[in-house]
C-alpha cells in the first residue's frame, strides 16, 4: 500500500525528534554527521520510534544540505550523508513503515543571509541524493519563511511524483512570519501540489490545536501536525522538555477532531510521546467533515495615531538639508550637550543624529536623549539603531518605544564590533544584519511585528542606511546600496569624505538612484586627529593633501581648527554642487565648529541655487 493510500484509510503516526534523543545521549554537534560516526545510535532512534507505533519515520537529514553542512566543513559530504541516512532508516522499518526524506528550512529570521538561488541549488542537490536512494516520500519541514517553502516545493513537484509533505512553522498560533494566515498558507501549498500540508515545531499541542481550529479539511491534500513537547526549560546549560506523555494521549483526539491525518512530534518529543499519540488515536477514524467554529483572527491595523513632521528624505529631494551628528555623552553630565544642541538648533539644522554607542563605547541611551531633544529643544532626532547590542526581541521593543515617543527618523546600521570598544569581552549580538533590520522596520510600518503578529497600528519610520564610499571598489559598494534600497532604505548617510574626487565619483556612480544621499563632512581638529582617523578608524581615508595641510597648521590649536574648517568648507562646496544633503559630524563635542559650518551652508545655499537656476530639481 502506498503512503497516500494509507492516509486515505486511517490516521498515521509519524516519529518524533531525532536531535532531542541524540542530544540526550550527550552528543552535541552536527547530528547529520552522526549517520557515519554514530550509525548505531541513529538506527536505535529510528527503531525506538517504529516500536512506539510510528508508521512514518524521517531520515536524519534535516540539515544535510550544502549550506548547513559547510558550517562544519562537511559541504562536500552531502551525497554520502544523505545516502547513508536513507539506508539507516530503511534498516529500521517494518512492513507497513514508510521512510520519508527530510529537508529542513534554511532561512530563519536572517532572510538575506542566504540568497534564493543558493537555497535552490542546495535543495536540488539534497533532493537528488534522497530520490536516488528510493525514499517513499519527501518531508519539507520547519519553514518559517513561506517564500522559501513555496520555491522548494515547486522544485520538488517538478522533479518527482512521490508524495510531498510540507510543514510551515509559526511564531504565533495561526499566523505565519509574513502575516499570512495559516489557513491561506496551507491552501496555497495544496494548490502548488503538496500532498500533505501542516505544521511543525515551535508550538506545543495546545497552541497547535488552537491554530488548526481555523483550518478546514483540505479538499485534495491531507492535514498533518508535529507539535513540540512543550515550552523548553533551560537548566544547567541544557534544554529540557517536561510534558507528561499522558497529556499527549489526551491531545491525540483533539488533533483528530481538527482533521489531522498524520500526527507526529517535533522538538522535545520522544518515543514515549509517539506511543501516547498512537494509543490516543487507536480507536479513532479519520474525520471526513469539519465545521469551522473559530475563524482566523482578522488582523486589524489602524492608521498611525501620531502625526509626524515631513520626512528628512522628502526635504532632501528638493532643497538643501543639513543634519548633524552630535553624540550623547559618555557620562551623566549633559549640560554641554544640550548647550550644543540648542546652538545647533539656532544655526538652522534639520536634525541631530545620535549614534548608538559608536565605536562600541557606552553612552547615554540615544532614545532617552532623543526624547528630551524633541520635547525640550524642539529638534528632530535621527536615532541610529545598531544590530550589535540588541537581539531580535530587544530590537522590536526598541522600535515600539521609539514610535510611541514620537521619534520616527532612524538609521539602521550593523554597528562596530565590541572588540574595538571599551569592553572587548562583551557579546556582539548581530541577530540580524542591517538589511534585515531595514526590512523589519518597514514591516513595522505595515503594522506587523517580525512574527507576523499585529501591532494594531502602523509605525511611520523613515529609514536611513549607512554608506561607505571610501572603498577600493565603489561599484561594489553601490550594489550593496541598491540592495538596501530593495529592502526599504529611504535615503543614505555616508561616512566622512575627505576627497573631492571621491565626491564626484560617488555622484557618477549613483546617478541612476532615485534616493537622497547625505554627504558626510567632518572638520578635523589636529594632525593627530587626522592620523588617527586615517590609520585606525574603519571606513575612514584621508588624502595626502588633507593630511599635509592639517599637519602644517597644527603648530597651534587655533590654526589647526581654522585649517580644519577651511578644508571642510571646500569639501562642502563640492558636495553642494551635486547633492542636497549634507551630514556634518561633530568632532569631540566641538559643536562650535559644526555651527560655523552650518551657517556657511545656509548662507551659501540660496546663492548657489540662484546661480544654478535650481527650482524643484531632485538630487541623488
Amino acid at each position: 500500500m502506498s503512503l497516500l493510500q494509507a492516509l486515505k484509510e486511517r490516521i498515521l503516526i509519524g516519529d518524533g525528534a531525532m536531535g532531542t534523543l541524540l542530544y540526550s545521549y550527550g552528543i552535541d554537534r552536527c547530528f547529520e554527521e552522526l549517520n557515519f560516526s554514530h550509525e548505531e545510535e541513529v538506527l536505535h532512534v529510528h527503531q525506538a520510534y517504529v516500536e512506539a507505533g510510528a508508521d512514518i519515520i524521517q531520515t536524519n537529514t534535516y540539515g544535510a544540505n550544502y549550506i548547513k553542512l559547510s558550517r562544519y566543513g562537511l559541504e562536500d559530504e552531502v551525497k554520502k550523508i544523505n545516502s547513508q541516512a536513507v539506508r539507516i532508516a530503511k534498516k529500521a522499518k517494518k512492513d507497513g513503515t514508510f521512510v520519508v526524506g527530510t529537508i529542513g528550512g534554511i532561512r530563519g529570521f536572517k532572510r538575506q543571509a542566504v540568497s534564493a538561488e543558493e537555497i535552490k541549488r542546495s535543495f536540488r542537490e539534497q533532493l537528488y541524493c534522497l530520490l536516488l536512494e528510493g525514499v517513499d516520500g519527501l518531508l519539507l519541514e520547519t519553514y518559517y519563511d513561506f517564500e522559501e517553502l513555496t520555491e522548494v516545493l515547486k522544485i520538488a513537484r517538478e522533479e518527482t511524483g512521490l508524495p510531498v509533505l510540507t510543514h510551515v512553522s509559526m511564531h504565533e498560533p495561526g499566523i505565519l512570519q509574513n502575516g499570512k494566515s495559516l489557513d491561506s498558507a496551507l491552501q496555497e501549498l495544496e494548490g502548488l501540489g503538496a500532498d500533505v500540508v501542516g505544521v511543525n515545531c515551535r508550538l506545543g499541542p495546545y497552541h497547535m490545536v488552537q491554530a488548526l481550529e481555523t483550518v478546514p479539511i483540505p479538499s485534495k491534500a491531507f492535514l498533518s501536525a508535529y507539535p513540540n513537547a512543550s515550552l523548553p526549560e533551560y537548566r544547567d546549560g541544557k534544554l529540557f522538555y517536561q510534558t507528561e506523555t499522558d497529556y499527549f494521549k489526551k491531545c491525540a483526539a483533539a488533533f483528530r477532531d481538527q482533521g489531522v491525518r498524520l500526527l507526529g512530534g517535533c522538538c522535545g518529543t520522544t518515543p514515549e510521546h509517539i506511543k501516547a499519540f498512537a494509543e490516543g488515536i487507536k480507536f479513532l477514524t479519520p474525520l471526513q467533515e469539519k465545521e469551522i467554529t473559530r475563524k482566523a483572527e482578522h488582523i486589524e491595523i489602524s492608521q498611525p495615531a501620531v502625526k509626524r513632521e515631513p520626512p528628512l528624505f522628502e526635504k532632501a529631494k528638493t532643497e538643501r538639508s543639513v543634519i548633524v551628528e552630535f553624540d550623547a555623552p559618555k557620562h551623566l553630565d549633559t549640560k554641554k550637550f544640550f548647550e550644543g544642541a540648542k546652538a545647533l538648533k539656532a544655526s538652522g539644522i534639520d536634525a541631530i543624529t545620535l549614534a548608538d554607542n559608536s565605536l562600541a563605547t557606552p553612552r547615554i541611551s540615544n532614545a532617552a536623549i532623543a526624547s528630551i531633544l524633541k520635547q525640550n529643544v524642539d529638534l528632530t532626532p535621527l536615532v541610529h539603531i545598531t544590530c550589535r547590542d540588541r537581539n531580535l526581541i530587544g530590537l522590536q521593543s526598541h522600535l515600539m518605544g521609539l514610535h510611541v515617543l514620537g521619534i520616527h527618523e532612524v538609521l539602521a546600521v550593523t554597528g562596530d564590533p565590541t572588540k574595538i570598544g571599551d569592553f572587548p569581552g562583551a557579546s556582539s549580538v548581530y541577530d540580524v544584519s542591517s538589511f534585515d533590520l531595514i526590512q523589519l522596520i518597514k514591516q513595522f510600518n505595515q503594522g506587523l511585528s517580525f512574527s507576523g503578529k499585529t501591532l494594531k497600528q502602523q509605525t511611520v519610520f523613515s529609514v536611513a542606511a549607512a554608506f561607505n564610499p571610501n572603498v577600493h571598489s565603489l561599484d561594489r559598494a553601490v550594489k550593496r546600496m541598491e540592495k538596501k534600497i530593495a529592502y526599504g532604505a529611504d535615503y543614505f548617510i555616508t561616512q566622512p569624505i575627505f576627497d573631492h574626487e571621491r565626491i564626484l565619483a560617488l555622484k557618477e556612480a549613483t546617478k541612476h538612484l532615485d534616493v537622497p544621499i547625505y554627504i558626510g563632512i567632518m572638520p578635523l581638529t589636529s594632525s593627530k586627529n587626522a592620523e588617527f582617523l586615517h590609520n585606525e578608524v574603519p571606513g575612514m581615508r584621508l588624502t595626502d593633501d588633507v593630511r599635509n595641510r592639517i599637519a602644517a597648521a597644527s603648530i597651534h590649536p587655533e590654526t589647526a581648527t581654522k585649517e580644519g574648517i577651511a578644508i571642510a568648507k571646500e569639501l562642502i562646496d563640492t558636495a553642494m554642487e551635486h547633492f542636497n544633503g549634507i551630514y556634518l559630524i561633530t568632532p569631540f563635542t566641538r559643536y562650535d565648529m559644526t555651527v560655523q559650518l552650518t551657517h556657511y551652508i545656509r548662507e551659501k545655499a540660496p546663492k548657489q541655487r540662484e546661480g544654478l537656476g535650481i527650482s524643484e530639481h531632485t538630487f541623488t
